[in-house]
């Protein structure tokens, strides 16, 4: 089966505009992405998807290749899907444009599940870290999603039940106190469709719940769609926020030393 990577990527972030043209390491953001995700062995190419023609030159400008959608999508998926439907082949692979450490042989591993699994989608998760028992980064944080598992799939790989912004479940016998957040598992925003299904799903309206969370993959769950998780050891940090980013350029300076 024949795999492409799509890269959505958009110049207005209300934390950090202009994200993926951030040059501080020697070049923009949107291309430690691009670079990363040509290591992916199973995907056959990869393509950014912008609406912005700063990107689109900046990604052609290095020599990556970049499509230019509408500018009325509100959602990654919905931009993916307007690209994918001039590419021939069978699994898209969406990588968001802030994940510049995202690893290779991970997105491997969401190939492989969404080729077996048969799902509508597939994606991925991590255990919480150990020390993550409060505040930003932890359980309790509305902005690390959590996945709920459901049936064993395979090794490392279950149903997805609920994906959820509110701290589940939650421990009664604490009181809600977070003892061992390494029991709670974190939703990576990475997604395997089939070609078929990313259009099927980009064509839906949004379900009630995906309205009150803000999260686009429970509208698959909401229409009975199976979506499959496969656990990886733990998250590539992305870039939200100026720290964020500050904090990637010194680990690029640190490797590069």
């Amino acid at each position: 089966m024949k795999a492409a990577i799509i890269i959505p990527a958009r110049y207005a972030s209300t934390r950090l505009p202009g994200k993926p043209l951030l040059t501080r390491t020697g070049k923009p953001l949107i291309q430690h992405v691009y670079e990363n995700a040509l290591q992916v062995k199973k995907a056959a190419s990869v393509i950014v998807a912008t609406d912005d023609n700063r990107i689109f030159d900046a990604v052609t400008g290095f020599g990556g290749k970049a499509v230019m959608t509408s500018t009325a999508h509100e959602t990654g998926s919905a931009r993916i899907a307007e690209a994918a439907s001039a590419i021939n082949a069978d699994i898209i692979v969406n990588i968001q444009g802030d994940e510049p450490e995202i690893e290779p042989h991970h997105i491997e591993r969401l190939i492989a599940l969404q080729q077996t699994a048969g799902a509508f989608a597939s994606t991925l998760a991590c255990p919480f870290p150990a020390d993550a028992t409060a505040g930003p980064g932890s359980p309790e944080d509305p902005s690390a999603v959590k996945a709920i598992l459901g049936a064993v799939i395979s090794d490392d790989a279950y149903w997805a039940r609920y994906f959820t912004r509110h701290q589940a479940v939650w421990p009664r016998d604490a009181m809600g106190r977070i003892e061992r957040p390494q029991d709670y598992y974190l939703h990576i925003g990475v997604y395997a469709f089939s070609k078929a299904s990313l259009m099927d799903f980009a064509a839906a309206p949004q379900g009630a719940l995906e309205k009150i969370e803000r999260l686009e993959q429970l509208r698959i769950l909401e229409r009975g769609g199976k979506i499959a998780i496969g656990l990886i050891p733990h998250a590539a940090p992305g870039i939200d926020t100026p720290e964020d980013y500050e904090a990637f350029v010194r680990r690029v300076g640190k490797g590069a030393a």
